[in-house]
């Protein structure tokens, strides 16, 4: 049996949530984070909500030394330690290749020296680009990218050879990656990169590619985090949330808390073995609609999200999750639907702190051209 386990990034979002999933399902863990400003603030600890039952290692997973340490006696590995952000990744270029693509090297050399029964890496749904789509004549085929002269006449929709409007539809596994950003460039190689060591070492791998997770504990000061996150932190200041293009793209929004069952079920299925698995809710939702929910819940009914009409590069249109693969091999089921969880959200958000840096990222990325 599996028994100890670490976390990389294991003090963040999902990672402490995945901590109480394990703890309370009798493993034990330890978690490696660096606690990174950006995330947890100034001068931060270790959070007051990473449980105390957890051993705590504070390091960088680029420091080869503190990352063996924390393989002693190590059984599984959840590699969940990354810079996480799509604009951000697309000018502070090094800083994400470093920790997404050196991290995880240096957690595999160390892995290869104190090998592991098992490793699950969280990849992200970032590296499909646009979803899987139908067109006009019912064919199915692979979103492509947009051209700057479409977006600049604010013509969002994707469209066929002929002209054609497409239909977006759930995104499996098997859709060819198409990489909009650094960040997702940076997660695909994240990715293979521990299926390719796991299949030559004879380590159980498995890789969990997120949609877009919501729930407690998510950064509300970080301007790069979820995109819930970041429209909690402009009502909880009054402000509007600021919607790119027409606030008409569809995502899957996914409990944190059906993502971390997903993330013990990998670990204990034995047919997970070097697959690639959505992890989402199987809905999907417009992002204007997921604004005026997250307003209405919050009693500020009253703010009217902000279309800004603009373009954001690495950005996509439409992406989705199929997740029948995750539902036939791991069992797994999501079962927190998105009004329970914005309504837990909601309570967590009272009382919470949150610093609105928005517009000073969106300045960042429109100075530097990345926004149309």
């Amino acid at each position: 049996m599996i028994k100890n386990i670490l976390i990389t990034g294991g003090a963040g979002f999902i990672g402490s949530h995945l901590t109480d999933e394990l703890l309370n399902n009798g493993h034990n863990v330890r978690v490696l984070d660096n606690l990174s400003e950006q995330v947890h603030g100034n001068n931060s600890g270790r959070p007051a909500y990473l449980s105390s039952e957890a051993e705590f290692f504070q390091a960088d997973i680029r420091d080869a030394k503190a990352v063996s340490e924390a393989l002693k006696g190590i059984d599984g590995v959840y590699h969940f330690a990354a810079a996480v952000g799509v604009g951000q990744s697309m000018y502070e270029i090094e800083r994400y290749t470093s920790i997404n693509n050196i991290g995880t090297a240096v957690l595999l050399e160390a892995i290869i020296k104190k090998p592991v029964e098992k490793l699950v890496v969280a990849s992200s749904m970032s590296i499909y680009g646009e979803g899987l789509y139908r067109d006009a004549d019912g064919t199915c085929l692979p979103g492509t990218d947009r051209d700057l002269d479409q977006l600049k006449r604010h013509e969002w929709e994707l469209r066929d050879a002929s002209g054609r409007e497409m239909t977006p539809i759930p995104t499996p596994e098997n859709k060819t990656p198409s990489l909009a950003s650094i960040y997702a460039q940076s997660k695909y190689d994240h990715e293979r990169m521990c299926l390719l060591v796991g299949r030559a070492y004879s380590i159980t791998t498995t890789a969990l590619r997120f949609f877009n997770v919501y729930g407690t504990r998510q950064s509300l000061s970080n301007p790069y985090t979820g995109v819930m996150a970041i429209f909690a932190s402009r009502l909880l200041n009054d402000k509007p949330p600021l919607i790119f293009e027409d606030g008409e793209q569809r995502r899957d929004f996914v409990s944190v808390y059906d993502v971390v069952r997903g993330c013990r079920l990998a670990l204990e299925a034995t047919a997970a073995a070097g697959q690639v698995f959505n992890i989402g809710s199987g809905e999907n939702y417009t992002i204007v609609e997921l604004a005026e929910r997250l307003c209405a819940v919050l009693g500020k009914d009253y703010i009217e999200p902000e279309i800004t009409g603009k373009y954001r590069t690495g950005d996509i249109r439409h992406c989705f999750a199929d997740i029948s693969r995750a539902r036939e091999v791991l069992k797994y089921e999501p079962t927190v639907a998105l009004h329970e969880g914005l309504t837990e959200l909601t309570e967590w958000l009272e009382g919470q702190v949150a610093v609105d840096s928005v517009e000073k990222a969106g300045a960042e990325l429109a100075e530097r051209g990345l926004t149309v």
